[in-house]
């Protein structure tokens, strides 16, 4: 199994079926939970052990999810309300690397990223069927929908819980 893509690389969808849509919203909603679930009962040391060789540790990657997925929900809040932006990406390796990342307890990121994809789910529930082929404009990865924002975080929030899940699982944690 390649460390990297504990639930395989991803593969983008730019418009989904409303059975894939509705999946993909509840797989947002479900992400605090399973983070949640994923990080608990682990130590300090645990906290701090990367899950693989030059990988982020388990609470960079706790701080990372909820930081990536604030940025999704902006960008679709971009998208709702102006005609095609074009949304900032950030270095999302660099602020992994600032001290919130590295030393705020991962609590604090769990309650952020609860009361964030309750926001969010509410939101993307609430929208029209036209509103998920609503574009945005990424600089580096071109036009988007709101759709292929949504399939992506759904899986984005299942790809880092695998990566400390797999963690735990080779260490013997659980």
């Amino acid at each position: 199994m390649d460390l990297r893509y504990p639930i395989g690389k991803y593969e983008t969808k730019i418009s989904l079926t409303p059975v894939e849509r509705a999946e993909a919203i509840a797989q947002i909603a479900e992400t605090p939970k399973r983070m949640r679930d994923v990080v608990g009962g682990l130590s300090g040391g645990q906290l701090d052990t990367p899950y693989r060789l030059g990988g982020w540790t388990v609470r960079q990657v706790a701080h990372h999810v909820p930081d990536s997925h604030m940025n999704a929900y902006i960008r679709v809040k971009l998208a709702l309300t102006e005609e095609e932006p074009t949304i900032k990406p950030y270095e999302e390796g660099l602020w992994a690397g600032l001290p919130d990342s590295r030393e705020t307890p991962v609590e604090v990121s769990l309650a952020l990223l609860e009361f964030l994809h309750l926001r969010w789910d509410i939101l993307l529930r609430s929208l029209k069927p036209a509103d998920f082929a609503l574009r945005l404009r990424h600089p580096a990865n071109g036009a988007m929908t709101v759709d292929n924002v949504v399939h992506h975080y759904a899986w984005h929030g299942r790809h880092h819980v695998g990566h400390i899940a797999a963690l735990r699982q080779r260490e013997g944690w659980n």
